[in-house]
């Protein structure tokens, strides 16, 4: 499944694009925004694979917006004007939409799109971590979960614990949303390794981990697809 955000100051153009995406299997709407800077601090907090991007929007453009995030979700440019497909294709986006947009043009997008997140899931299936003077490759299957301390995170793995200079939030840019999720200011868990849920505790091998309510809905909508 990817995540789509959807981020355009006309309401019609979010009406249309919420029409298509909601006609997608492939494709589940999270959010839609009508003002980038709303869209910039939700992307800061919380991961998407995909942006459909409208580029003329007040006080923050949608390059801008792209310009500002430090690990962007793939983009989808959606726009009235012509004049910034070439600024758009330099910034290494999916497709640049010229609207009015026709479904037949939308899922040829969609298409690319998932032939992108397809092969970077496949790629990045691993995570470099770089403690004690070494650098150890750890397979996201052997991830159990998370826990944070300040500045230090400390990974737990079938056979061993790593502590080293990073923080949740980092850790969970660099991660693949679908198979980790946030499930309390200080914890991420890898979800295929919980072995089950209890009240607002998770199980995972010994360990029991709580559930912040912040973060409760969207680990269950995660968690019970």
């Amino acid at each position: 499944m990817i995540r789509c955000v959807i981020i355009d100051d006309e309401p019609a153009a979010r009406e249309i694009l919420t029409s298509y995406v909601n006609k997608v299997s492939s494709l589940e709407l999270t959010e839609t925004f009508s003002s980038s800077l709303t869209a910039r601090e939700y992307l800061k907090q919380n991961s998407a694979d995909l942006l459909l991007l409208d580029i003329e929007m007040p006080h923050l453009t949608g390059i801008e917006l792209l310009k500002s995030l430090s690990n962007p979700p793939e983009v989808i440019f959606t726009t009235a004007y012509s004049d910034y497909a070439l600024e758009g294709y330099e910034l290494s986006v999916i497709d640049y939409l010229l609207k009015p947009i026709s479904m037949e043009r939308f899922l040829k997008a969609i298409d690319k799109a998932e032939q992108k997140l397809e092969k970077n899931r496949g790629q990045d299936n691993w995570l470099k971590v770089k403690a004690d003077g070494r650098i150890y490759q750890l397979s996201y299957d052997d991830i159990l979960f998370a826990e944070s301390m300040g500045d230090y995170v400390t990974i737990y793995t079938h056979e061993k614990k790593i502590t080293y200079y990073q923080t949740m939030k980092s850790l969970m840019e660099m991660l693949s949303a679908p198979l980790f999720s946030r499930v309390h200011k200080s914890y991420l868990v890898r979800l295929s390794a919980i072995e089950y849920l209890e009240g607002n505790q998770i199980k995972i091998g010994d360990h029991t981990i709580p559930i912040g309510k912040t973060y409760k809905e969207d680990f269950l909508n995660s968690y019970m697809r």
